[in-house]
């Protein structure tokens, strides 16, 4: 990880992505700053606008700044296995230790801080700037009584929003820039101040406060339980548990949804225009979430996935979406926000996501490839659940010849992509599997023809013998990275000669520093985009686990030691990694990066017992 940098600007223009940290507390997120400025929250769930939106702008589109401006030493990390984060500012005079945490568990939606001047006094900035509607909308401020009686609180109100920040010290109205809150002051030596933010609804009164160190210390053993339950103690321990603790902080706890990641339009190519939203539910980064908890024996997280599932797609199987909002809603079109100049000069900054009307025929290969797993570990298996996959995969039957856009939404001509193939083969050999092995009803005899038929058929049109790897799509003469799931979802056997030769020219074409792997050249996927991408972090998941796979122990703990050094000082990966700057890349924290890492460790683990073996051959009907 890197070490600990010096900070000479509270507020870095632009912060680099790498040095945000994340809080949660099971419905929304916030992205903090290593200068200790929240610069990103979206109250009360994930895909809401954004009370502050400086990622995206600067600070005055919003933000929340507590820190010691003076600092020429500040370090970082996470309390134990949890998300309350404490920030060490070392300065001239003295040093002081930031608390922050979104405590858990009431279904209030609370950001908390306090700072404490551990040792002699430290000089401190404290501004509150709130600006609604992803940094549009100026509030109406003002103090009002506390609901408890005791002092005045400020109150932010627009629309139907409304911010309650409560505490030791507020900041003076109107006292500092962008037309917001703000204070400086000296802490002495063993003294601190606790401020608390608190989301509401405008029409409602202000909330009692919250039982401050109780809800904190309860938030740090909350985290902290649900990691022990991992029981993971291997060589990766840290970066697997950090991972999985990212996954649990990424799925909604009332509704069970799991959004890809916490932020929308950080960069894919900075200056460019590759900006997406991904606050958003999609089947196949969920279904995938899934599988690695599953891994580590997250059960209950798979039932209420289970039954998010039923109700996002419930109704006709031909009007299933790639993805929802996190309460299961369909309607998510994409704008753009054009008074916010975007992180880094990155226009346009978009909300909502117009891949939403996409078709993309791998995802059900995903969905069932989760659900199967679900049922052999233990996950019973209900009469609704599995009504829906049969209605599902009677559906695919009808349409896996067509084609589509690919697992990396393309926004150019669709096309028959080998990976949508071989995950349509995966939706069929998942079901058949359900009959075979756990006796469910179904059409059996149709979908092992249709299996037959889509293998024979990948076969056929996506094997370049000439070249000795399967292509991107039908008729192309290059790889992509999506490949490397051939190796993982059992389309051959892992050691047979045609994936060996598809991973080697895979690396060959795409890795493009040890380890890190290009999604695609973009010079040859027509993706309907200009400008290029940086090395796709979940790829190098993806290829230590097919490495790992393939009996190839040493290649697979290269690659692992390569996506576990460049995860940042507190654990987070983002979407992409730039190795010629060493910076993230994207959306932050990214659900697929993180559940990669974790899964290829459960394979590099797995072939570790076996000796380094390939993974055994499982026979099927349909494999040549």
């Amino acid at each position: 990880m890197p070490d600990p940098v010096a900070v000479t600007d509270p507020t870095p223009a632009p912060t680099a992505i790498g040095d945000y940290a994340v809080l949660g507390d099971g419905r929304t997120a916030a992205l903090v700053s290593r200068a200790g400025s929240v610069d990103w929250l979206c109250p009360p769930r994930f895909d809401s606008p954004a009370c502050f939106a400086a990622l995206l702008g600067g600070p005055e589109h919003g933000r929340w700044l507590l820190t010691a401006p003076d600092a020429t030493r500040v370090t970082r990390r996470y309390l134990d296995d949890s998300f309350v984060l404490e920030t060490t500012f070392e300065t001239p005079t003295g040093t002081a230790v930031l608390l922050d945490a979104m405590p858990l568990g009431d279904g209030r939606c609370d950001l908390v801080r306090r700072v404490t001047a551990v040792r002699g006094p430290v000089r401190l900035r404290h501004e509150w700037v709130v600006r609604f509607g992803y940094g549009a909308v100026v509030p109406w401020v003002h103090r009002v009584p506390d609901a408890d009686g005791d002092g005045d609180v400020i109150r932010a109100v627009a629309g139907p929003d409304s911010l309650v920040l409560r505490g030791d010290r507020l900041p003076r109205p109107g006292g500092g820039p962008h037309r917001g809150h703000a204070d400086d002051f000296v802490l002495p030596e063993g003294e601190s101040v606790t401020l608390s933010l608190t989301w509401v609804p405008s029409w409602r009164p202000v909330p009692r406060a919250p039982r401050l160190a109780h809800r904190v210390e309860a938030t740090e053993h909350q985290w902290a339980r649900w990691a022990r339950s991992a029981r993971y103690r291997g060589t990766y321990r840290d970066a697997v548990v950090r991972s999985l603790l990212v996954l649990r902080l990424l799925t909604d706890s009332e509704t069970g949804g799991i959004v890809a990641a916490a932020t929308t339009s950080l960069p894919e190519d900075p200056g460019g225009e590759r900006n997406w939203d991904y606050r958003y539910c999609w089947l196949r980064d969920a279904a995938m979430t899934l599988e690695a908890l599953l891994e580590h024996g997250y059960r209950h997280e798979a039932q209420a996935w289970r039954q998010w599932l039923l109700r996002a797609v419930a109704g006709d199987p031909a009007q299933v979406q790639i993805m929802y909002g996190v309460d299961g809603s369909r309607e998510l079109p994409e704008r753009t926000l054009d008074h916010l100049p975007g992180y880094a000069g990155s226009r346009p900054v978009r909300v909502g996501n117009a891949a939403v009307g996409q078709v993309q025929n791998d995802v059900l290969g995903e969905v069932m490839a989760a659900l199967h797993l679900a049922r052999a570990s233990g996950v019973a298996e209900g009469d609704d659940s599995w009504s829906l996959q049969t209605h599902l995969v009677d559906h695919l039957c009808r349409t896996w010849r067509r084609p589509d856009n690919g697992i990396w939404e393309v926004r150019g001509e669709p096309r028959h992509f080998t990976h949508s193939k071989v995950m349509a083969w995966v939706a069929l050999d998942r079901a058949v599997r359900g009959v075979e092995e756990h006796g469910l009803p179904g059409p059996v005899d149709r979908w092992r023809r249709e299996r037959d038929a889509v293998h024979a058929d990948v076969l056929a049109h996506a094997w370049d013998a000439e070249r000795g790897t399967f292509v991107q799509h039908y008729g192309a003469t290059h790889t992509d990275a999506a490949l490397l799931q051939l190796v993982l979802v059992g389309f051959l056997p892992p050691d047979d000669p045609r994936l060996l030769g598809t991973v080697a020219a895979i690396r060959a074409e795409l890795e493009v520093a040890p380890g890190l792997l290009l999604r695609y050249r973009t010079e040859r996927t027509d993706d309907g985009l200009r400008g290029s991408e940086h090395p796709f972090l979940a790829c190098s998941g993806w290829l230590a686990d097919a490495l790992a796979r393939q009996g190839d122990v040493a290649g697979a703990t290269a690659v692992l030691d390569v996506l576990d050094r460049v995860r940042t000082d507190v654990g987070l990966l983002a979407e992409e990694y730039d190795p010629t700057s060493g910076r993230m890349i994207g959306n932050v924290p990214q659900a697929l990066s993180h559940l990669a890492l974790v899964r290829a460790v459960h394979s590099h683990d797995e072939a570790l017992a076996r000796g380094g073996a390939p993974e055994p051959r499982r026979e099927a009907v349909g494999r040549p």
